[in-house]
């Protein structure tokens, strides 16, 4: 059917759309173009003093992020971890969470607050209609699309408001160190304390039950014996850190049994030390069978020889258990003489 077939009366009326005019038929047309509404100009846009007030409240925003930032880092370096403070409604909780939370949270919020204050305030509001376009990119298009990032970039006064640039780049620079900051959980460095432990010269091997220090007489042939440095409480802060290193086991063996010659020197009248910590994943060694000198890693049965090096007889275990070398101070107590030649527990990628 053409357009000739049509009733006038049925035919869509034409529309001025520059003009914002639109016809009777097009006023019940519910897809017709209603067109843009006349702009308003903003306090900012027509008075100087409001956009001066507006450049200083995104620059306070973007300082507050700053002074944030450094105050996550003072709080992370500060604060110990086993600190606890009541807030009203939370009850006892962490103190390092709670501040890390909060001025990390601050940070981020006000960089957030001051963009959208930027945008709304100081940016052009101007509304602009264009035309839909093939997805294909022409030459025109990207001369269109590269003037519009120029006039962009000019209207958002980013080279004019100095202050507003200065402040966003400084907050933006500070908040990834946060994430920086943050890395030192990953773990210590493999040259400090990964190859260390409390044990030293002349540290003397504790009953990890008893708290008593031990003396030759105190370790029976056959007898599994767990002890720890001297000076080291449970109580003390930074202990299971320090235990899941240190942990040592001691057995006392005929010196005829053991076969391997270091270790015959590392001893004491038969009686060896070796560290507790599995070199599979780190679990605690907690079984010893009598008869054939062989210590068990209940979490994935690997077996150790404390006859023999304490070398890996069955099991997943990488390498062998670490010994301590030990004597006898002139007191008559066990003591050792040197920390552990080999990083203690699983092996990690700087070991040998």
């Amino acid at each position: 059917m053409s357009s000739q077939d049509i009733p006038e009366e049925n035919l869509p009326a034409a529309q001025d759309t520059a003009h914002g005019a639109v016809s009777v038929a097009d006023e019940k047309n519910p897809f017709a173009d209603p067109g843009l509404p006349p702009h308003e100009h903003r306090i900012q846009d027509i008075d100087e003093r409001a956009a001066k007030r507006s450049e200083r409240t995104v620059a306070l925003l973007f300082t507050v992020s700053m002074l944030a930032t450094i105050g996550f880092i003072a709080a992370y370096v500060a604060i110990p971890v086993d600190k606890h403070v009541y807030i009203w409604t939370l009850g006892h909780i962490s103190a390092l969470n709670f501040a890390l939370g909060v001025t990390l949270g601050i940070a981020l919020f006000c960089i957030g607050a001051g963009a959208v204050h930027w945008a709304r305030t100081l940016m052009s509001d101007v509304e602009v209609a264009d035309e839909r376009h093939p997805i294909e990119a022409s030459p025109e298009v990207r001369s269109k699309v590269l003037a519009d990032f120029k006039q962009g970039a000019e209207e958002s006064q980013l080279g004019r408001r100095k202050l507003i640039r200065n402040t966003m780049f400084g907050a933006l620079a500070l908040v990834p160190l946060s994430g920086v900051v943050l890395l030192r959980d990953l773990g210590p460095l493999p040259e400090t304390k990964l190859r260390h432990t409390l044990w030293r010269k002349g540290k003397l091997l504790v009953n990890q039950n008893t708290n008593e220090p031990l003396r030759p007489s105190d370790v029976a042939v056959g007898s599994l014996t767990f002890a720890k440095p001297e000076g080291l409480d449970e109580h003390d802060h930074g202990f299971q850190n320090e235990i899941a290193k240190a942990a040592l086991m001691i057995v006392r063996l005929h010196p005829e049994d053991i076969k391997d010659k270091q270790e015959l020197e590392w001893s004491h009248e038969g009686i060896v030390a070796y560290s507790k910590i599995c070199t599979h994943v780190g679990c605690p060694i907690s079984l010893y069978e009598q008869q054939t000198h062989h210590v068990l890693c209940p979490c994935h049965q690997s077996t150790f020889d404390l006859s023999d090096g304490g070398r890996v007889i069955f099991g997943p275990a990488g390498h062998a258990l670490p010994q301590l070398r030990i004597g006898v101070n002139d007191e008559g107590y066990l003591e050792a003489l040197d920390d552990f030649e080999e990083p203690v527990g699983p092996a990690f990628w700087e070991r040998g």
